[in-house]
């Protein structure tokens, strides 16, 4: 789910819908016989198991390790993204939501080599996994270069909708942020549009370097690489949780 290396999927869709169609690959190159016993092994024990329906999860007490707050991250492709912040936030606990088999390989692989403990996985569609979360219990939310579905067709399948960003607004506490990055133009700009029509998400920006510049203690991805050797340069979006009104 990190745009479009070979290795990740495309993007999940939008729409809010806990049951709607699901977008992209679950599984890419056959896995390697270790491969199949990391994802036996550590996998159970490191999903998130959604409650029964009317019921919310208590993010803090999915971790082993005392917690002082809860980030998600949508579609962490190969990992590298989400382990890097798990490494450097110890007390902090991270929901990594990835479809794609062999992302969630190779992040199983970095909890493993890393011994993070920090770390909790949703390995299905990321709205049924918002729809879980109560009001107000994350502080930060990223989504890193999805698929920008670029066809006038293909669209509705973008990640970022009103919907979406409606559910994200509801999930971050007062003063949380949604962190949203991506080279392709035409889908920041999207991006923009349904975030200034969500009441409760603000625009940082102040100036352009703020949105040039890559989040504080970024540790950069693969797929960014890739872009800024392409010529393409990134933008970084950081929007604000606040109230209605």
């Amino acid at each position: 789910m990190k745009g479009r290396d070979d290795s990740i999927p495309p993007e999940t869709g939008g729409t809010g819908d806990a049951e709607r169609a699901f977008y992209g690959r679950r599984k890419g190159k056959r896995l390697r016989p270790g491969q199949e016993q990391r994802l036996e092994g550590a996998l159970p024990r490191l999903r998130v198991a959604l409650p029964e329906r009317g019921e919310f999860l208590d993010p803090p007490s999915l971790f082993p390790v005392p917690i002082d707050e809860v980030w998600l991250e949508i579609g962490f492709g190969g990992g590298e993204h989400l382990a890097a912040q798990a490494e450097a936030n110890p007390r902090t606990g991270i929901i990594g939501c990835e479809p794609f088999v062999n992302g969630v390989v190779k992040l199983l692989r970095a909890v493993d080599e890393r011994s993070l403990r920090n770390v909790r996985v949703w390995d299905e569609d990321a709205t049924a996994l918002l729809a879980a979360l109560p009001d107000a219990s994350l502080a930060r939310v990223y989504l890193l270069y999805p698929d920008p579905w670029p066809k006038r067709r293909q669209r509705k399948r973008r990640f970022v909708s009103d919907a979406s960003l409606a559910e994200i607004a509801r999930v971050l506490r007062p003063g949380g942020h949604f962190r949203f990055a991506s080279d392709i133009d035409d889908y920041v700009g999207w991006t923009l549009v349904r975030a200034a029509r969500c009441p409760q998400l603000r625009w940082t920006a102040e100036t352009a370097d703020d949105w040039r510049r890559p989040f504080p203690g970024w540790p950069g991805t693969r797929y960014e690489a890739k872009a800024l050797a392409a010529g393409r340069r990134p933008s970084y979006l950081t929007f604000e949780q606040v109230s209605e009104g």
